[in-house]
């Protein structure tokens, strides 16, 4: 369940939020929602993916975290073992909210009812003594700008990726060394070999949309999968 709210200091003056990583707290996740501005940075720790909505049957972009629901390779007892964290898990419990007409600026909203709103004094503060945004909240506010205006953008780069049909379905099975076996079925990924044998024109109608830059890194990105099959086969023998 969800309790959204428009973040305000007049109601939730006192908030508080915990801003530690925690599979309790939501970070016991599969994988997360990415959006294309963020896959350089993204690529360097995880493999990049792209999945179908059955509903609308449009394209969405993931980082992968593990083999199995429930499942984050990257989460140990010190927190996220990476140097970067996809901005949907940062502005975790926030989210922007905007008019029944989808018009008009964005505002900060909060989900009051997410493990990360924190109780009993606990947590980092929202606002400050005099109601002001205190750093973190400025930071997230950030964030949330950052990462409302990339998915905006990002329907033209999914949208390319389908003009040019780049994207293939990916299937892998997975042997890990206790034997068994992990299969990863339902996702897409970027088919190296039609980008290479793209056209002029089209290559010329990528770049001058800022989408081959993305492309690349999602590419690059499939190399993190022995990163994380190492990760699955350590975890075993460790268990």
């Amino acid at each position: 369940m969800t309790n959204h709210r428009i973040l305000n200091s007049g109601e939730h003056g006192e908030l508080r939020v915990h801003t530690h990583a925690d599979a309790a707290l939501g970070d016991a996740v599969m994988a997360a929602l990415v959006v294309p501005d963020e896959f350089r940075k993204v690529q360097g720790e995880y493999p990049i993916l792209f999945k179908r909505d059955q509903a609308s049957g449009k394209f969405s972009a993931l980082a992968l975290f593990g083999f199995e629901n429930g499942e984050n390779l990257f989460l140990g007892k010190d927190g996220w073992d990476t140097r970067y964290r996809p901005l949907s898990l940062a502005i975790q419990p926030f989210l922007i909210g905007r008019p029944a007409s989808g018009e008009g600026e964005g505002q900060v909203h909060i989900d009051l009812d997410h493990p990360r709103v924190a109780g009993n004094g606990e947590g980092t503060r929202v606002f400050d003594e005099t109601g002001r945004p205190t750093p973190y909240l400025e930071q997230i506010a950030r964030q949330l700008g950052d990462l409302d205006e990339s998915y905006r953008r990002s329907a033209d780069f999914f949208a390319a990726l389908e003009r040019y049909e780049l994207l293939e379905p990916f299937t892998l099975q997975v042997p890990l060394s206790d034997g068994s076996q992990n299969s990863l079925v339902g996702f897409h990924i970027i088919d190296e070999g039609k980008v290479r044998a793209l056209d002029g024109d089209a290559l010329g109608d990528l770049h001058a949309h800022d989408h081959l830059l993305p492309i690349f890194m999602a590419l690059a990105s499939l190399s993190q999968f022995s990163e994380l099959v190492a990760r699955k086969n350590a975890g075993r023998a460790g268990g």
